[in-house]
């Protein structure tokens, strides 16, 4: 079977879209960490803490997303330009290689919304110890 151009440029759309929820995704954590550290600084707390190591493990995630998503697209660019150059081997094989990176970095990117996930139950819990009784109760 040979592949054309049209194949692996496919991803081009989609690796854009992915980097540009990757970035947004860092920059809402770099603004919790920002008030993280100012209300830390006010008033250290156990909770602050969990909430600090759960950021950190978060931060490396979307690095690492980032990383095999830019280099799946450098991989797609790179198996353009074998296709173009009539190398159906080379270009098969990085765009192979370019797929798998994709789909680390979806498979990272499920991780830190799991992880996600795990810090907003935190803060529920959080926020659940310290309501007043008769607050939230059914009767």
């Amino acid at each position: 079977m040979e592949m054309t151009l049209n194949i692996p440029a496919l991803l081009f759309p989609a690796v854009s879209l992915l980097m540009l929820a990757y970035t947004n995704k860092f920059l809402g954590l770099a603004a919790v960490i920002r008030r993280l550290h100012a209300d830390y600084s006010a008033d250290p707390s156990p909770i602050h803490l969990a909430q600090i190591n759960h950021l950190r493990h978060r931060i490396q995630l979307v690095r690492s997303m980032q990383f095999f998503g830019i280099a799946s697209l450098l991989l797609c660019t790179l198996c353009m330009f074998f296709l173009f150059k009539d190398m159906q081997v080379a270009g098969k094989l990085v765009f192979l290689i370019a797929l798998i990176f994709m789909i680390i970095s979806l498979v990272i990117s499920l991780i830190e919304i799991f992880i996600s996930v795990g810090t907003l139950d935190m803060l529920l819990e959080d926020i659940e110890k310290e309501k007043p009784s008769g607050i939230g109760s059914h009767k």
